[in-house]
């Protein structure tokens, strides 16, 4: 057989069995070329906001090719490996080594860049359709276009190039330190089985167990009031991050088998067809995978975790917006109101105006503070500047002369100080000074959290007392404006006119002026691209972890498909032996994903309310789509064995 036909019939073989190998390749390409393809579209120069869209989407090409190179080196690995007896046959026969990298490197050539052209041309098909999401999540008035991008196609051939190149070196590297014996079993090499469970294994267990629990404790009380120096507060977050991440790795190396001999240990010995296929085999590989599993799953994890976070916030914008601007057009000037005001009865557009009267006064919170971050928060609770109003500013309130209720204290500032119910507060003018009855919060925004000291509460006092306190104001620490003009526009359909107006006027630019609509869709546009960003690559994380756990089953059918084939002789069924399959599959899949779940689910849970103001919705929507999707690659699995267990006979 000639060199030329010794190529292509291995090529063609490997076409056939090797499938996952350019689905890797393609996948690999397209992702990226997409993803390129969206970073050079001019339409991401033209999005406004704190993040450029072009610089963000250039930073996470990087991250990408990260991703894609320990994916397409593992695909490799499993390849090449799976191949060792045809190398060996080949040395056999009086194959030098050069000689069988020559070959090697040809066919990877061919298969390689192939599969290249294949990934470049669906990674274009996509392409439009990532732009139309992208925009869509955005809200931004752009037209998605199907555009080719050269300077896309030249990145994405360079990196791949690069990427060729280690994977021919490490192929080199393989084949150079194989001996012809140890490539013939390379392939039926076990994953270090062990018959029992020793003591040690399980203390590792129940040490894991406890570290993983420990972990989960800590970040519930990281911000209850617990860690109020910030350096205490980053200790406490390496101390969560490294015990979760060690905890799951003794996880896995101990705690699976542990568990899993308690349950062989109840039944003395005497196990189903389904234990045996499942249970037996799966507390000993996990202890062998476990660095590979703890990295799924601290992957998986982190994705699922960042995803949340992102959507809380993209899902919490009108919202957070709202709590943040009580009215659609926040004004602290009455002239500047005027004016507005007036353009909009040019414009015909209908509106209501609220007008609140505030001031600064010194006040005494000492005896109604629980808790505050003194390291963070910049105050003295003795002796701090807060904004006083009217309770006929209020509706809905009205406090006697004695008394005082807090309006306009946002969520995001009760976690770093919170307030008793009752108690009693003092507020001092620049002559007098008033000790009220502190009669708790008021769930009412009044006025903008940027007039307020971002989110510190406002003392809500009689009339009266509100009078005497301006008449007597100390004028060192006022703001500008003494006045607040809110505008709200009846008609819903005119606000985006209205909005108009007020750019119009430049007011956005100045401190203190918002429109409610111009802040939502800023707010918008930054956490959609944000969102998109972590959810692409969450999608990679998915697609590339479930491949691999799937290339891991695969190797593992093939080591034990001698077993199957002395099952079906013993009277086994294929149904038997597949139900055993879809129990170690639900395992093998099962045991990373509610594991990284359940470390999102903390790590979400501690810190949450940072980033929006609904929490469930957003959160469960992600982990249900995310176990949907990796589900997949379990029932792929178990399509796999089914072949295997079929072809044992």
């Amino acid at each position: 057989m000639s060199f030329k036909q010794l190529i292509f019939r291995n090529l063609k073989k490997n076409l056939s069995n090797y499938y996952l190998y350019v689905f890797a390749l393609v996948f690999s390409v397209a992702l990226y070329f997409a993803f390129v393809t969206l970073q050079y579209d001019p339409s991401m120069d033209e999005v406004e906001g704190s993040i450029k869209g072009a610089a963000a989407l250039r930073a996470g090409a990087v991250m990408l090719i990260a991703i894609i190179i320990v994916f397409l080196i593992y695909a490799n690995n499993l390849f090449i490996k799976r191949r060792s007896k045809e190398i060996g046959l080949l040395q056999l026969v009086g194959l030098t080594k050069g000689k069988i990298f020559q070959i090697l490197s040809v066919e990877n050539m061919m298969l390689y860049f192939g599969s290249m052209l294949i990934g470049i041309f669906v990674g274009f098909s996509v392409s439009k359709l990532l732009m139309m999401i992208l925009i869509k999540i955005m809200g931004i008035n752009e037209v998605a276009t199907l555009r080719f991008s050269v300077e896309a196609l030249i990145q994405t051939a360079v990196v791949f190039v690069c990427i060729y190149v280690v994977i021919m070196a490490m192929n080199a590297l393989f084949i150079k330190r194989q001996r012809i014996l140890h490539l013939f079993q390379v392939t039926s090499k076990t994953e270090g089985k062990v018959n029992r469970v020793s003591v040690i294994g399980m203390l590792i267990g129940v040490l894991g167990i406890g570290l993983i629990a420990f972990g989960y404790y800590l970040s519930t009380r990281l911000f209850s009031g617990d860690f109020t120096e910030l350096n205490a507060l980053y200790f406490a977050m390496l101390t969560i991050l490294g015990s979760v991440i060690v905890g799951t790795y003794l996880f896995y190396k101990g705690s699976v088998s542990f568990i899993f001999n308690m349950i062989r240990k109840k039944d003395n010995g005497y196990l189903s067809i389904n234990k045996v296929l499942s249970l037996s085999s799966i507390m000993f590989r996990m202890k062998s995978n476990s660095i590979l599993l703890t990295i799924i799953t601290t992957v998986s994890a982190l994705a699922i975790g960042l995803l949340s976070l992102t959507y809380i916030s993209y899902y919490s914008t009108e919202k957070t917006a709202e709590e943040s601007l009580p009215n659609h057009f926040s004004i602290p000037n009455e002239a500047d109101a005027a004016r507005f005001m007036d353009e909009l009865e040019a414009a015909k557009i209908e509106y209501t105006e609220k007008k609140v009267d505030f001031h600064q006064v010194h006040a005494d919170l000492s005896r109604i503070m629980e808790t505050y971050d003194e390291e963070n928060m910049y105050f003295k609770p003795e002796d701090t500047i807060m904004s006083v109003i009217s309770d006929e500013a209020v509706e809905g309130i009205d406090v006697p002369r004695n008394e005082s209720v807090f309006v306009n204290f946002l969520d995001t500032m009760q976690q770093f100080m919170s307030l008793k119910d009752v108690g009693q507060i003092s507020l001092e003018g620049k002559g007098q000074t008033f000790h009220l009855d502190y009669k708790g919060i008021e769930d009412k925004n009044v006025l903008p959290s940027l007039l307020t000291l971002g989110g510190f509460p406002v003392a809500v006092v009689d009339q009266d007392v509100y009078q005497q306190l301006e008449e007597d104001m100390d004028e060192s620490i006022q703001q500008d404006s003494p006045v607040y003009v809110g505008v709200d526009v009846k008609d819903k359909g005119e606000i985006e006119e209205a909005d108009k107006i007020f750019q119009e006027l430049g007011f956005q630019e100045n401190f203190g002026y918002s429109s409610r609509l111009y802040v939502s869709s800023t707010s918008k546009i930054t956490m959609g691209l944000a969102m998109f960003l972590v959810g692409f690559f969450g999608l990679t994380f998915l697609i590339t972890s479930g491949c691999i756990l799937y290339f891991k089953q695969m190797d593992e059918s093939e080591e034990e498909k001698g077993t199957y084939t002395i099952l079906r002789k013993l009277g086994f069924t294929n149904k038997d032996l597949l139900n055993g399959i879809r129990v170690k599959q639900l395992f093998n899949f099962g045991i990373p994903l509610v594991v990284g779940l359940c470390h999102s689910y903390f790590a979400v849970k501690s810190g949450w309310f940072f980033f929006g103001t609904e929490l469930w919705t957003p959160m469960i929507i992600v982990m249900v789509l995310y176990t949907l999707l990796y589900s997949i690659f379990g029932l792929l699995s178990v399509l796999y064995y089914k072949k295997v267990i079929k072809d044992s006979l």
